[in-house]
């Protein structure tokens, strides 16, 4: 079973994640996407916006600002909601979670507990600090998420918010978009962007940081219509999911209920993966209703409603919201693609068995030698397959050894040049997944690699 150890060292040997700030020592839960790293993470993001935004005619896009008007926050509920029960460990001031700390001693959920509650639980149990092994607790207390700054003004309004979501921008924007658009009830807009949340406890790699990247949609419906557009959203993403390739088998739906709902959804199905350290949460999917809307026209004063040019009827659309985390997908891609295999030489390989859309780099080209009009001939099929995105040209090292590199970071097909390429233009080419080798005429290798991996 693949472990987040073998993930991490994957990522760091072969640039896809860096530790971040790591010539000072590290910064925690702050992490650097290298050169295939961010390849990886721009195909995806590519991807989604392409399926979920250019190609519909019910979708717009917008890219709002990180700092939003203050009002917004408060409009929104985050000022007063956004909260984690805190404590603190009087031994060696490490901060924890205190639904966490419960948590780990119910096996179950603390969702909806009081602040009393956590605390005498959490002395009763005589829980013992996660990081040094005492049991000495402050009280349970809110802690904000949302991280603060202060603008460059006077007055009392100076302080301003680190969105810890990228919906608000959405809302705030709604106006303009209706406005200047030729968009109708039922419509998307959506967004992809950095967020922020000052987590108590972030950790597992990229799964939960500091600063992360979302990819998100509100959906804007009739009232009466929210369950219908809420169903085919959750199957669409369902769909997303088996582009990307992940296994369906490791998707689990969770129903989120009770007081784990977040304060704006009165329904939420969360998509939970089988990540290495456990199922847990990669997706989203709430109904909103209209509580950002009919909010942010209360404090603004800005009317908000929408009128049907059928029928005249005015009405506060509601609000279906599919929310993808592009870091948590970029965990997921690689857990599902990563496996080691043994070979039948008694060698072993490390590979990642990528979609082909997924993979940073498309067709790596490796000339057998670095002479004799191999590296020429080798640069002018590197010129073909370029069309088909990112590519590779290698001609450092044994090639054997080079096909293992272009397996670890993902490449799907590597195309040799050899000495007989001259005399017959034909090469050999590599597929990652079966190690089979096929000889393919120059002038036929394009149509060859789009119609089997990039179609």
């Amino acid at each position: 079973m693949t472990t987040m150890d073998q993930i991490t060292a994957l990522c760091k040997r072969r640039g896809f994640i860096y530790p971040g700030s790591e010539i000072y020592g590290g910064f925690a839960n702050s992490y650097t996407y290298g050169p295939y790293g961010t390849q990886l993470k721009k195909n995806i993001k590519n991807l989604w916006w392409s399926m979920f935004v250019e190609r519909r005619e019910d979708m717009v896009g917008i890219d709002g600002p990180i700092l939003l008007h203050p009002k917004t926050w408060k409009a929104s509920g985050h000022v007063d909601t956004f909260n984690d029960p805190m404590v603190d460990c009087k031994n060696c001031n490490a901060r924890h979670r205190a639904d966490h700390l419960v948590e780990s001693k119910l096996d179950g959920s603390a969702d909806g507990w009081s602040l009393e509650k956590l605390s005498n639980f959490i002395e009763q149990e005589q829980i013992k600090c996660p990081k040094c092994g005492q049991r000495e607790f402050t009280d349970a207390r809110q802690f904000n998420l949302m991280f603060q700054t202060q603008m460059a003004k006077t007055g009392s309004d100076s302080t301003a918010y680190l969105r810890p979501e990228t919906a608000q921008a959405i809302f705030t924007e709604y106006k303009n978009v209706i406005d200047t658009m030729r968009v109708k009830v039922p419509f998307g807009i959506g967004q992809i962007g950095k967020a922020f949340r000052n987590e108590i406890t972030p950790g597992n790699f990229i799964f939960r940081v500091l600063e992360f990247e979302q990819m998100e949609i509100e959906y804007f419906v009739h009232p009466d219509q929210w369950r219908e557009h809420f169903d085919a959203w959750v199957a669409l993403m369902y769909d997303w999911c088996e582009i990307i390739g992940l296994d369906r088998e490791k998707i689990h739906e969770l129903d989120v209920e009770g007081d784990a709902l977040a304060h704006y959804s009165k329904k939420t199905i969360d998509f939970e993966y089988e990540f290495p350290f456990g199922i847990k949460e990669l997706y989203g999917c709430a109904y909103r209703t209209d509580f950002d809307l009919s909010n942010h026209e209360r404090e603004s004063g800005k009317k908000l409603k929408w009128r049907d040019p059928a029928t005249n009827e005015e009405y506060t659309p509601h609000v279906v919201e599919p929310t993808f985390g592009v870091d948590r997908t970029v965990l997921a891609v690689l857990s599902e693609a990563y496996q080691e295999e043994a070979l039948e030489d008694g060698s072993a390989r490390t590979v990642l068995k990528l979609k082909p859309v997924m993979s940073p780099v498309k067709v790596a080209v490796l000339p057998l030698m670095k002479k004799d009009g191999l590296p020429e001939k080798a640069r002018e099929v590197l010129a073909l397959v370029q069309a088909f995105g990112n590519c590779e040209y290698d001609q450092s090292g044994n090639v054997g050894k080079r096909y293992r590199r272009q397996d670890e970071i993902g490449t799907p097909v590597c195309v040799t040049i050899d000495y007989e390429s001259l005399d017959d233009q034909a090469v050999t080419v590599r597929d990652r997944d079966t190690m089979a080798q096929e000889r393919v005429k120059i002038d036929d290798l394009v149509s060859y690699l789009r119609e089997k991996y990039f179609l």
